[in-house]
């Protein structure tokens, strides 16, 4: 049986990133969304026919759902999240989950209270090539792993969210740790370096190299850019038996801002093109080309359903959301310190 979700917000990040894979889940159904700029009302009535448009939460509660995904500026989320969890209704909350780990903690802790599912959408943790490298790494080809390096870099200048609320770190800052976290383990201590830039609104951070220690005792390297001119993706996975590298591109991404659509089309979806596969290099054998596993940020609707269903804590538990959010508090502690922080 379906849940009926709601979908509060429908800028790029619900157009995008949230209605189309809801769409997708036979798990879900897309029972409402909230919007209320009138160009967001018109796009959201060609987009989603048949699908009510409500002016406020509220509303949307009022009429009647199982779930809602929060996929409004960051600033308004906090207030979001807590008014679904009171009534009872279980969220998937976008990310970055708040503006520190102690301000998320106050979110678990009410869906805790509640006794409701609190997910934050970290959903590039099914990207292609993180699903990839997990496989890997399951499989046990590398043996022990030691370290990941992971760079994201996008020539997006006009997407940088500018001022103290802003920049890069909570941005894709906030999955490329995750990513880390995901494949590595939990954090225990951080490093970090910052690149900021000042910009009408307030000096703004706009790249990162952040070192994490893990508790497994490997090590993860990561960083990320969207101001200079640089497009490049590349993860690197490292172990006592060999490495797995991967120039990897955003195939999901790419699909869905050429107007693709996963629903109907998911045993197709999300599979890197084969001249770029990653290279799997180990011990005793030549480098092989690896195939792509299957990415495909349906997945987590479909778990997240199953929790509001049937129990559970979910594919990405707030908690793990607040883990996350400490090694950013972190690292931008690390480098106005010029110091390691433990987390």
């Amino acid at each position: 049986m379906a849940i009926r979700i709601g979908l509060v917000g429908y800028g790029d990040g619900g157009r995008l990133y949230h209605a189309p894979y809801i769409q997708a889940s036979e798990a879900c159904d897309l029972v409402g969304v909230v919007v209320r700029n009138p160009e967001r009302v018109r796009q959201a009535q060609e987009d989603l026919p048949g699908v009510a448009v409500f002016a406020s939460l509220r509303d949307l509660l009022d009429a009647g759902v199982d779930a809602v995904t929060i996929s409004t500026p960051p600033e308004t989320r906090r207030d979001l999240v807590l008014e679904a969890v009171a009534r009872g209704v279980s969220v998937l909350a976008d990310k970055p989950f708040g503006p520190s780990a102690e301000a998320a903690q106050e979110l678990v802790d009410a869906a805790n209270d509640a006794g409701v599912v609190l997910n934050v959408f970290h959903n590039r943790r099914y990207d292609t090539d993180v699903v990839t490298a997990r496989d890997v790494i399951a499989g046990g080809q590398l043996g022990e792993v030691t370290r990941l390096d992971l760079r994201f870099d996008l020539d997006e200048a006009r997407t940088l969210e500018a001022g103290p609320t802003g920049g890069l770190l909570r941005d894709l800052g906030s999955h490329v740790v995750d990513q880390a976290l995901s494949l590595m383990g939990p954090a225990v201590s951080v490093t970090a370096y910052m690149d900021y830039v000042d910009l009408p609104a307030g000096r703004t951070d706009s790249g990162f190299v952040i070192n994490i220690a893990h508790a497994s005792g490997g090590h993860s390297h990561v960083s990320s850019s969207k101001i200079n001119c640089l497009v490049s993706k590349e993860l690197r996975v490292h172990g006592t038996l060999g490495s797995y590298v991967s120039d990897f591109t955003d195939v999901q991404a790419a699909a869905i801002k050429c107007g693709e659509r996963p629903a109907g089309r998911r045993s197709e979806w999300g599979l890197e093109a084969e001249s770029r596969w990653g290279t799997l290099a180990v011990v005793g054998a030549d480098p092989v080309r690896l195939p792509s596993s299957h990415g495909d940020y349906t997945v987590l609707y479909d778990e997240f359903a199953a929790a509001v269903e049937n129990g559970g804590a979910g594919p990405v538990p707030g908690e793990q959301g607040v883990a996350v959010l400490r090694v950013l508090d972190a690292a931008r502690q690390s480098a106005d310190e010029g110091r390691t922080v433990t987390v």
